[in-house]
């Protein structure tokens, strides 16, 4: 799947109305309160054996599970994004966090999630919304993750794959209940892109009519 996958210095920060006629965009899962200091603690440990030159590691309040990444997005599909799925009704999703990996060829390292039925049936659900407004589904497989960090340039691939190898023992990360997901934009600045929380609409609990 596409992924955003953002750089250091970005958040995501509610926002009014775009005044951009053309918006970078994608859907995805925040975090909830308490996963944030699971994965801070992990990454504590990993800056402390990464080499520094070779990674560019992901601010903690960017952190979150793509749902679907829209790309260029204009206003008129905007709207018509925010207004499919404002009609969507889910139930909450129980979301567990996996083991640390990277992917080598894109030099990213993240953390697995993954994939419940709920989640995937999520995932499709949002897709399936965004479907009359011109977006396409990707082909791929379903693949959520939590991006920790990227390599610079083309030399940290290595560097990447040597950082699991370091963690002894593994880290374990809590599981969490997904009670909303947004919709954001990618903007990006001289020091990385930057998120902006655009729509945020709820998920339900199951006994909800």
């Amino acid at each position: 799947m596409s992924d955003e996958r953002q750089r250091p210095g970005e958040n995501a920060q509610q926002t009014q109305s775009p005044a951009r006629q053309v918006l970078r965009l994608f859907i995805g899962i925040p975090l909830a309160a308490a996963t944030p200091s699971d994965l801070a603690a992990a990454v504590h440990r990993l800056h402390s054996k990464a080499a520094p030159e070779m990674l560019r590691w992901s601010a903690p309040e960017s952190w979150h599970i793509t749902l679907q990444f829209l790309g260029s997005t204009t206003l008129q599909q905007y709207e018509c994004v925010t207004a499919h799925l404002r009609e969507l009704r889910y139930p909450s999703v129980q979301i567990r966090l996996g083991a640390l990996d990277t992917f080598d060829r894109a030099g990213v390292l993240f953390v697995d999630v993954p994939v419940s039925p709920e989640l995937l049936a999520l995932q499709q659900a949002v897709t399936a919304a965004t479907a009359p407004c011109g977006f396409t589904p990707e082909m791929r497989p379903y693949h959520p993750h939590i991006t920790l960090a990227r390599r610079k340039g083309k030399g940290g691939g290595m560097e990447l794959r040597k950082l699991k190898s370091r963690i002894d023992p593994p880290p374990r990360f809590s599981s969490f209940t997904a009670e909303n997901f947004v919709l954001y934009e990618s903007i990006p600045t001289p020091e990385g892109s930057r998120y902006e929380i655009r729509e945020q609409f709820s998920l339900h609990a199951r006994n909800d009519e």
